[in-house]
């Protein structure tokens, strides 16, 4: 068993504790405690019990899944580990959730977008959809700190989760190849938890959970002959993509000053390549330090001085007299966590390099895609004043597959990734590493962390023996995987003898069965009606047992829906909920001849909407699609029965 020895210093052993209201279906797993600073020397007088006492900070908890880190990722992952029927734990060092998303650092949550084909932009859906769709439900003025409490409630109200905030995993402690329990510290109760779980998910970025676990793992550029990538350098080295820091300002309508702090480091201009002063709105990122050798170790450091760049730029700006307009402008809100790109790389059974993603390579085991430019960062950032402060290598004409075999580690059996600390070279993290392609990853590791826990895998037999189960899970949950449409042999729509519609403007019924849940070049896989009130009916010439109807609506993925820093980047972007979107629809089923209601929703905010209800035996289906959010014709993209 391994042991860090920093927590050897105390004999006393952590207790159970009956905080979380969490069961297991680990219960008969054998439990394992830290040894953790006992509290001998604390001198507690409480006055209301007139006695002296130590105070129990130290406490046990066990749960199915523990995914460490919430950010886009984290959230992804915990958030599909909890509703493929996993107890989950989902852990943020930080008071919010979101990471680098968050209102700390605010970094977009971008995804695929500057194809070069027809689309140019193929969003996101899934998770990382409903999040932000439900962000311009909730939170029109588009202020980050209403979207931190958006997203924590999108989370804190999901059945079997947990989140745990002011909390970081410290350690892990592992038998043979297995992690059976993590250490962790919530800095707020002053509380050691020792948390027991059978699948562990790695979602932090840094990944410090996972190293201490002993999971293999990189950092660096790789040299380019290693996997014969042409923009690698030609000798390894150890530099990783750097951090930056955000700013935010305002425009006052009347003459502003500034006075930069004592820290700030004059910005020099005249030897800045590339670093030019487009906008004044939302702060640049190219004020970014990277590292040399440890970018983890390095961080308060560069933090520090990235505070004083961020300030010195503005006081450029500000003070020089070259930008006159700046004369109203006031900072509104300066980042302090820095937001980084790179650090720890794990080790996974693929590693996925640059010549897979421009070749396209296909992947049976693919969970995931992505598509944002080759975009890596000068290594020095603006302390390399004359490199370009990013090389946008190339683009993609279309998405790349991510495999599975890249989110789990290769040498820890229970061990999963999503983020940027995934199996990929320095070269495909340029790409990878983007926000909303973290929360494609993200749902693929913590819907397979559920399944292993559930039928008692690892990811591994996953990757070699299960991977349509992951599979069609994904897509069942509105995952698109390209080159992989689905074949879901427990959709009972795919038995129906007629499907009906009540008129059809474009597409065909036929289609919402073909697998495909989304507008494909060169191909059509929808239907849609004639105006509003339609409805699709759907019949058997045998009767079945039914239970849920569920559809995909039209979100129009061919648009950007993220909230910006900038409102001025909205452009071509539907501030709101996307008209596209069925808002109302009801569910009938035929029973002893006549139409009965079993379910129904109004003001409808998802493109996935299942429709639970009692079980109940019948030839005949209909699903009515009331209205939209605004446009006059209703799309779905696809229907399927279950019992």
């Amino acid at each position: 068993m391994k042991r860090r020895d920093f927590f050897k210093k105390s004999s006393g052993a952590v207790i159970a504790s009956s905080l979380l209201p969490l069961t297991s279906s680990a219960k008969d797993k054998k439990t394992v405690t830290f040894d953790v600073g006992d509290r001998d020397k604390d001198n507690w007088f409480q006055v209301g019990e007139g006695k002296k006492g130590l105070p129990n900070r130290n406490k046990t908890i066990t749960c199915d899944v523990v995914v460490v880190g919430a950010g886009i990722a984290g959230i992804c992952a915990a958030v599909a580990s909890a509703r493929t029927g996993a107890k989950t734990i989902l852990l943020s060092d930080r008071s919010v959730i979101g990471g680098n998303a968050s209102s700390e650092i605010r970094v977009t949550v971008n995804g695929v977008q500057n194809l070069k084909n027809e689309h140019k932009v193929e969003r996101e859906t899934g998770i990382v959809e409903e999040f932000q769709i439900e962000n311009w439900y909730y939170n029109p003025q588009e202020s980050y700190p209403m979207w931190d409490h958006v997203i924590y409630d999108y989370c804190t109200r999901q059945e079997n989760l947990t989140v745990m905030v002011n909390t970081q995993a410290i350690d892990a402690t592992t038998e043979k190849d297995k992690i059976t329990s993590i250490l962790c510290w919530q800095g707020s109760t002053e509380t050691y938890y020792s948390i027991n779980a059978k699948m562990f998910c790695d979602c932090s970025g840094d990944g410090l959970m996972a190293a201490q676990a002993g999971a293999e793992y990189r950092t660096g550029r790789e040299a380019r002959g290693e996997f014969g990538e042409s923009f690698a350098p030609e000798k390894a080295d150890g530099w990783q993509m750097g951090a930056s820091v955000m700013m935010i300002t305002k425009d006052m309508g009347h003459l502003v000053k500034y006075i930069p702090p004592t820290f700030a480091i004059k910005y020099e201009a005249d030897k800045m390549h590339d670093r030019k002063i487009k906008q004044m709105k939302e702060g640049f990122w190219w004020v970014e330090l990277g590292s040399d050798f440890d970018i983890v170790a390095d961080q308060e450091e560069n933090r520090h001085k990235l505070l004083g760049y961020m300030h010195g730029v503005w006081d450029y700006v500000k003070n020089s007299g070259k930008y006159p307009e700046s004369e109203n402008i006031a900072l509104d809100w300066v980042g302090s966590v820095p937001g980084r790109r790179e650090s720890r790389r794990f080790m996974g059974d693929y590693l996925l390099n640059q010549n897979d993603l421009q070749n396209y390579k296909h992947f049976p085991d693919a969970v995931a895609y992505g598509g944002w430019s080759l975009d890596e960062h000068c290594p020095g950032g603006i302390e390399s004043p004359d490199q370009r402060p990013s090389y946008f290598h190339a683009k993609f004409n279309k998405l790349y597959e991510v495999p599975f075999r890249s989110l789990y580690s290769k040498n820890i059996s229970n061990l999963l990734f999503a983020g940027r600390n995934v199996s990929v070279t320095h070269m495909a993290l340029s790409s990878t590493r983007i926000q909303a392609t973290c929360g494609l990853m993200g749902q693929a590791s913590g819907t397979a962390a559920a399944l292993c826990v559930k039928h008692n895998w690892t990811p591994r037999k996953i990757a070699n023996n299960k991977i349509d189960v992951l599979q069609e899970q994904l897509l069942r949950d509105d995952v698109y995987i390209p080159n992989r449409p689905a074949v879901d042999p427990k959709d009972l729509l795919h038995k129906a003898n007629t499907i009906i519609a009540s008129s059809t403007n474009s597409g065909d019924v036929k289609l919402l069965t073909n697998g495909i849940s989304r507008k494909e070049i060169g191909k059509v896989n929808h239907w849609e009606s004639k105006g509003n009130n339609a409805y699709l009916q759907m019949e058997w010439d045998t009767p079945i047992q039914l239970s849920s109807v569920e559809f995909k609506g039209d979100t129009n993925l061919q648009r950007k829906i993220m909230m910006h820093k900038n409102p001025e980047k909205n452009k071509g972007q539907v501030i709101g909920i996307p008209p596209e979107l069925v808002k109302s629809a009801i569910v009938e089923v035929r029973k002893n001849g006549v139409w009965q209601t079993v379910n129904s929703v109004d003001n409808n905010i998802t493109r996935l909407v299942k429709m639970q209800f009692d079980q109940v035996k019948t030839t005949g289906v209909r699903l009515r699609l009331k209205e939209t959010w605004g446009k006059e014709n209703i799309t779905l993209f696809e229907v399927r029965c279950y019992a």
